[in-house]
């Protein structure tokens, strides 16, 4: 019989953001009841800030071998920070229990979504080392620069949110077209196969895709060629108008239509422009006049059904 690597419930913490999915975790007191008896060491429930918990998960890595999040993409991307800020990323062991509406995240490394589903794993299943990225200075699986980042910000000035306050900010997508920025390639490959060590270019685009993970949001592929595990930042360029994204985002959101587009594997990326709306994890970061991205190789070993032997 496989040795269940998390037997033991020493130096293990679960940080879980009650605010997720609409309140689940305080809702639902079968579930809360379930998980404080199946999940392994301490709980943390703490419903505050993002520096809330970033700060709360750099102090718990420092005394801990392994940390599971529960919560969406934003509580994952939160917990990620604060683990690489205590420069604890290849000690930590990483789980995942979904409870967040759109969990990408987990889906890009087939964690179920189902919950009991989602702890057995955390029994079963052995570590894989993934890579990340560090985009102005947050760790992210995903990352857009362009409309999709702007909508998300737009999202965030409006009451509404989830999928509904998405669908309602993408109306100011009718209006706009591909702009022409400034893009630096480093340590590339490029859409013919051809390694290269630097690439200066100006490239249109409506949209710049930044993937390790696939998926982005609700079950959005939005990255079809990003390896978890290739040493390289995916990048794909969207260049069409507002309009045309909206009229073909069934291709869009299946990841058909990205593969039609200029697309590079790289190690590092800096864009120039003004008015760089920039997203990752699906948390909105800002506007800027640049944005650098680069790969951090086998940055955190996470729990998954991937990394399980037959």
């Amino acid at each position: 019989m496989k040795e269940n690597i998390i037997s033991g419930r020493e130096n293990i913490c679960c940080i879980i953001n009650p605010g997720a999915a609409h309140k689940k975790w305080l809702k639902k007191r079968k579930l809360r009841e379930y998980l404080r008896k199946e999940l392994p060491g301490e709980v943390y429930d703490i419903l505050g800030s993002k520096e809330d918990t970033v700060e709360l998960a750099r102090k718990l890595s420092r005394r801990n071998k392994m940390i599971v999040a529960l919560g969406g993409d934003g509580t994952i991307a939160d917990i990620l920070q604060g683990v690489m800020e205590a420069k604890k990323d290849n000690e930590i062991l990483f789980g995942i229990v979904p409870l967040g509406s759109g969990n990408a995240f987990r889906k890009s490394l087939k964690i179920p979504k189902n919950t009991s589903k989602a702890v057995k794993i955390l029994h079963e299943c052995e570590p894989l080392e993934i890579d990340l990225f560090r985009i102005e200075g947050r760790t992210a699986g995903f990352a857009s620069i362009g409309i999709t980042a702007d909508v998300t910000g737009e999202k965030l000035q409006h009451p509404v949110q989830g999928l509904w306050g998405h669908l309602l900010a993408a109306r100011k997508m009718l209006a706009r077209k591909p702009e022409e920025r400034e893009v630096e390639l480093f340590d590339g490959i490029d859409d013919d196969g051809r390694p290269f060590a630097h690439k200066k270019l100006n490239v249109r685009f409506l949209d710049c895709v930044v993937g390790k993970t696939h998926y982005f949001g609700y079950s959005f592929k939005v990255a079809p060629l990003a390896d978890l595990q290739d040493g390289y930042i995916d990048i794909t360029f969207l260049n069409i108008s507002g309009l045309k994204y909206i009229m073909i985002f069934p291709l869009i959101y299946l990841g058909y239509f990205q593969r039609t587009q200029k697309h590079f594997k790289a190690k590092k990326m800096i864009i120039r422009g003004q008015g760089l709306h920039i997203q990752y994890n699906g948390e909105y970061l800002g506007v800027k006049d640049s944005a650098e991205v680069e790969v951090l190789p086998r940055a955190i070993k996470i729990i998954s059904p991937l990394g399980c032997r037959s």
